[in-house]
């Protein structure tokens, strides 16, 4: 007899126990009243198709294209359905700039803007081969 108590007690407080568990899960569902902080190496944005149409990324240092040693650089590129990076802004410690190609169709339209330790320039080409240079 007092086996068969002790065991319904048991039984009982493992019931409570279980309502109360299940009760502070469904607490936790609830959205939050802030955002939290999306951290990571860098971000891929991705259309229907699983092509990717935005990045951030951040390329360590190294050479550029122009032999110049560059430090750590920050990229966000903005691409075309058809795979072409049309937006490209790029900070680092010696240099940050903001080019804008042409469609996809051309290959020498575009638009660059950059600024260089105490320097800035503004570059723009068209198809027809023109390319004025603005230096301040």
């Amino acid at each position: 007899m007092k086996s068969t108590r002790f065991l319904l007690a048991l039984t009982a407080i493992n019931f409570f126990l279980l309502i109360a568990l299940l009760a502070q899960g469904f607490g936790l569902a609830r959205a939050e009243s802030e955002a939290p902080v999306l951290r990571g190496r860098g971000l891929q944005i991705v259309d229907e198709q699983g092509r990717i149409r935005a990045s951030i990324s951040v390329l360590p240092a190294g050479a550029s294209q122009d032999g110049i040693v560059q430090g750590e650089t920050v990229l966000l590129r903005l691409i075309t359905e058809r795979g072409r990076p049309s937006v490209k802004i790029g900070a680092s410690e010696q240099v940050s700039g903001l080019s804008v190609a042409g469609p996809s169709g051309t290959k020498d339209t575009y638009a660059i803007l950059q600024a260089r330790d105490e320097t800035s320039m503004l570059r723009v080409r068209s198809e027809n081969g023109k390319e004025p240079v603005v230096k301040p």
